[in-house]
């Protein structure tokens, strides 16, 4: 049998190729790009899951936030009016809850300075106040036309005495009337909205109310407002 040769044998080892040896530094390499792939499609999956979950309740909470905004606005807009008279102070906690929209209106006026000098046109005793500018007799004419209330009508809280209200048909700025009543009166109740009642002052009301007036219910001698004032609390 015939002998091989060392350089034989050595050209021979050099054509068997072993198992290709991966170094530690290739495996720390790879198991970091598996670990930031993973990473990274969980960071997708939750933003694209944040952001599903807030488009379904941006109806809900765009209309939870505009009623708060709305709560929150009435809350805030003044809870009393001070009407400095010709007579003396008189103070009306306003219904905002009630009349808001009313309250609103009256809120306005009051700061454009509608009721500066606004004089009481009409005074009928153990009846209403009646402020305005229009000097027209107008809704106090029809109503002691058809006469005083008797006690016989079913009578509302809205309307006893001391009650602050305007007209409950529709009127512009420079229409805005406003009746105090001096007595319950329940045939107002389909003709005047009350906004707002007399919390102080009520002997200045009555003060008013014993003005001399002329056949129509005008007083004699001016007698009005002088400004108004707003306040947060009484």
């Amino acid at each position: 049998m015939a002998r091989i040769k060392p350089q034989a044998l050595l050209l021979q080892s050099k054509k068997k190729k072993g198992p290709t040896r991966i170094s530690v530094t290739t495996i720390i390499f790879c198991n970091l790009v598996v670990v930031l792939v993973v990473f990274s499609l969980f960071a997708t999956y939750r933003q694209w899951s944040n952001r599903s979950r807030n488009q379904f309740h941006v109806g809900g909470s765009n209309a939870e936030e505009h009623d708060g905004f709305v709560d929150s606005k009435r809350f805030d807009l003044p809870g009393y009016a001070i009407l400095n008279t010709s007579k003396g102070y008189i103070t009306v906690e306003l219904n905002k809850d009630g009349s808001p929209e009313i309250v609103d209106k009256f809120l306005d006026l009051c700061q454009k300075g509608h009721f500066k000098g606004m004089p009481f046109h009409h005074v009928i005793k153990n009846y209403v106040i009646q402020g305005g500018h229009s000097q027209g007799i107008g809704a106090t004419e029809d109503w002691t036309s058809k006469g005083k209330p008797h006690g016989q009508l079913p009578l509302s809280p809205k309307h006893e005495a001391f009650m602050l209200g305007t007209l409950k048909s529709k009127q512009d700025g420079k229409k805005f009337e406003l009746f105090i009543t001096t007595a319950p009166i329940p045939d107002l109740n389909d003709k005047l909205i009350v906004f707002g009642r007399v919390i102080k002052g009520e002997d200045v009301v009555q003060e008013i109310e014993e003005v001399d007036t002329d056949e129509h219910y005008r007083p004699k001698s001016p007698i009005g407002i002088i400004n108004v004032t707003l306040k947060p609390e009484a």
